[in-house]
Parts: C-alpha cells; sequence; structure tokens
C-alpha cells in the first residue's frame, strides 16, 4: 500500500466512532510479562481510562511477535493496530480524544521533556535490571520470558532478547554501569518527576495528560512488582508524593473496575497500593 493510499485508510479509521470491542494486548500477566513490559502496558491502560474510552485487556503468549513494532502493548481498534503509548496517543487524538489540548506550547514542550526523561531513564533501568543484572536475568528474566515455550525454544527466545536489549545498553552507554549506578539515576529521575509534581494531583494541576499516564504505568509497576530486592522500589517511596500520585490514579481510574472488586492495575502487578 502507498504512502498517500495509508494515509487514507488512516483517516478514514480516525473518522469511526471508538468501538466497544477495542482491545489491548500484552504478554501473560501471571507468569510470563515482565517489568518493563508491564510498567508500558499499564501506561496505556491508563491513558485509555483518562481518555475515558473502554479497553479489553487480552493476554497472548506471543504478544510480542504479534505487534506491529514487536513491542507491546498494541491495540487493536476496528481494522486498526497500532502499538507504543506514543502512536497510540496521536490514534487517539486523531479520533478526538486528547489530554493535553488544554495545554499551551511551552507546557507541551515540558511534557514532552518529561516523557522523554521517563523513557531514557525509567523505562531503561528496568530493562537493564531485567537483562543485565545477572541474578535477576536468571531468577526471573529467563523463567518469566521463555516460559509458555518448551525446551529448547525457551532458552534460545530467552537469550536473543538478552543479546538484543545488551546490545542497546551498549548503544547508549549503559552496558559499563554498576546496578548501583542505575539505581541511582532512577532516584535523580524520581527526584525530578517529584519536584515538578509538588502538591498538584497531576502533573499539570488538575487535569492528567499523557505525561501522568505514563508516569503512573512505571511507578505503580515498581511499586508493586516482586523482584530479587526491594532497592527499585524503595527509590520511588523516598518520594511521598509520587507514591500519593499512584495511589490517586489507582483509586480514580481503576478502582472497582472488575467484577470481582479488584482493580485493573492491582492485576495487572499484583498487589494494589490500596491494601
Amino acid at each position: 500500500m502507498s504512502l498517500v493510499a495509508e494515509a487514507f485508510v488512516t483517516q478514514l479509521a480516525a473518522a469511526e466512532p471508538w468501538p466497544e470491542n477495542a482491545a489491548l494486548y500484552q504478554q501473560l500477566k501471571e507468569e510470563q510479562i515482565l517489568l518493563s513490559d508491564n510498567a508500558s502496558s499499564l501506561a496505556v491502560q491508563a491513558f485509555l481510562q483518562m481518555c475515558n474510552l473502554p479497553i479489553r485487556v487480552i493476554c497472548r503468549a506471543n504478544a510480542e511477535y504479534m505487534s506491529p513494532s514487536g513491542k507491546v502493548p498494541f491495540i487493536h481498534v476496528g481494522n486498526q493496530v497500532v502499538s507504543e503509548l506514543g502512536p497510540i496517543v496521536q490514534f487517539v487524538k486523531a479520533k478526538g480524544h486528547s489530554l493535553s489540548d488544554g495545554l499551551d506550547e511551552v507546557q507541551k514542550a515540558e511534557m514532552k521533556a518529561y516523557m522523554e526523561l521517563v523513557n531514557n531513564m525509567l523505562l531503561t533501568a528496568e530493562l537493564y535490571l531485567q537483562w543485565c543484572d545477572d541474578v535477576t536475568v536468571e531468577e526471573i528474566t529467563h523463567p518469566r520470558y521463555g516460559s509458555p515455550y518448551p525446551w529448547p525454544l525457551n532458552r534460545i527466545l530467552s537469550y536473543q532478547k538478552q543479546w538484543e536489549v545488551r546490545r542497546k545498553m551498549k548503544a547508549i552507554g549503559w552496558a559499563g554501569k554498576t546496578l548501583e549506578q542505575v539505581l541511582e539515576d532512577v532516584d535523580q529521575c524520581c527526584h525530578a518527576l517529584s519536584q515538578r509534581l509538588g502538591t498538584q494531583p497531576y502533573f499539570f494541576n488538575k487535569q492528567p495528560t499523557e505525561l501522568d499516564a505514563l508516569v503512573f504505568g512505571h511507578l505503580f509497576t515498581i511499586l508493586t512488582t516482586q523482584l530479587i530486592t526491594d532497592e527499585l522500589s524503595e527509590k520511588v517511596k523516598n518520594y511521598s508524593n509520587l507514591t500519593a500520585f499512584c495511589r490517586r490514579i489507582e483509586q480514580q481510574y481503576f478502582e472497582g473496575q472488575d467484577k470481582d472488586g479488584s482493580t485493573i492495575a492491582a492485576r495487572s502487578s499484583k498487589r494494589s497500593l490500596l491494601r
């Protein structure tokens, strides 16, 4: 399909209303999904909740390979498949839903800068911990990542992914870092986020934006995911306004969503901050 034809199809899709059967795909929750993918998935779920757009979460062992970008989560809306938060935000905006239209140009630039900070620091730290910390790799990452597949495919796929992530870490200068240095980077990122949030309910005062969704996805998942040690979550817990921010979003956008009384956010990360 030509670029013009593809743009025309996308424009037609954007004109259609949001369907009730829209679906978000991610890996298996209980036994497979890793910290970074869980955080990214929860960020998209939070964004769609903030836009008041219904979404059904579907877990598939091969979700990563189903995604057009090779990354999760991705959404299936009508005939369109869109992956990752940035493109999903643009897709949703084309359908007439935006969380940041009320911001001026300076605020929008600031929002994008903080989103880059989260992706460059928190997401990268999560990937480092998963694939470069030897104890975490052996005890958590390899068993979970390869869990849906038989031996030796489970090990082959795990080592392929590890090689891919470590190559990325080398390219961005993180391969030579120690775990302590990575945790210090996380602390600096949390400090910057805490300073920007202050006593406000959201990063840009009273209404959430995609920045709030992104930060919530990563911080909530860090706070509620069982790892080898609590060092990563303790960095977030040092900032009371950030933990209060996570509780606020969980209560407002996720609490009571399930028939069994548990929150979507809690199911995504196994533990709720409200308990």
